[in-house]
């Protein structure tokens, strides 16, 4: 009994209102067609990692891209540009700067899609000519975040006693005294109050 075929036709839940999702009609399933694509949208939230470093949401992300017509669907390739915000993994101090990352992604036709054996799960598809860029840049986007995302490469941090921020005082440290030596430590307090005389005259010898 032959396999129950994929359906070929893919009602699209995508709104082409979305700012990451784009109209591929323009290409006409012609393999060898372009369609370049400059933008400036608002980035979707968690392009982050746990908060720690990441592209806020709503900043400005600048698309510049290429729609190519392949036989398989249609290939996004291109950068996006957005400003990247956290705080230092040492220190803590507010960090900034801007993430560049590079896109590929193939977004297949229904129709060409591999046979279940073969299909990748996370595998993208053209809806109704209509493409969602936001799951690539969510990937590409979080993949280039630094996971110890630093203020300068020789940030020294806090201090682990005091927490206090060493890059404004190099010299800050804390005499610390092993615990098992403690005791000797106020041993040796004593007797050096004693020979300097703050501890008071010795007893009285009796006549």
């Amino acid at each position: 009994m032959p396999a129950i075929q994929r359906e070929l036709i893919t009602l699209s839940t995508l709104d082409p209102r979305m700012p990451l999702v784009f109209d591929t009609r323009e290409l006409g399933r012609k393999p060898g067609a372009m369609q370049r694509v400059s933008s400036t949208v608002p980035a979707p939230a968690d392009l982050d990692l746990g908060g720690v470093v990441g592209v806020p949401e709503l900043a400005d992300v600048v698309l510049d891209l290429r729609l190519e017509s392949v036989m398989e669907g249609v290939l996004v390739s291109g950068t996006a540009r957005a400003p990247l915000a956290g705080e230092c993994a040492r220190c803590l101090d507010a960090i900034g700067g801007e993430l560049t990352v590079d896109i590929q992604e193939l977004y297949a036709y229904p129709d060409r899609v591999r046979d279940d054996a073969e299909a990748d799960d996370e595998e993208h598809l053209v809806e109704d000519d209509l493409i969602d860029l936001e799951p690539a840049l969510r990937d590409a986007a979080v993949l280039a975040l630094p996971q110890a995302p630093l203020c300068r490469d020789d940030c020294p941090g806090l201090c682990s006693e005091c927490g206090a921020r060493l890059a404004d005082d190099p010299a800050h440290k804390h005499d610390i005294i092993d615990p098992r030596w403690a005791a000797l430590a106020e041993l040796r307090t004593v007797v050096d109050q004693y020979e300097s005389g703050s501890a008071g005259a010795g007893p009285t010898e009796e006549r």
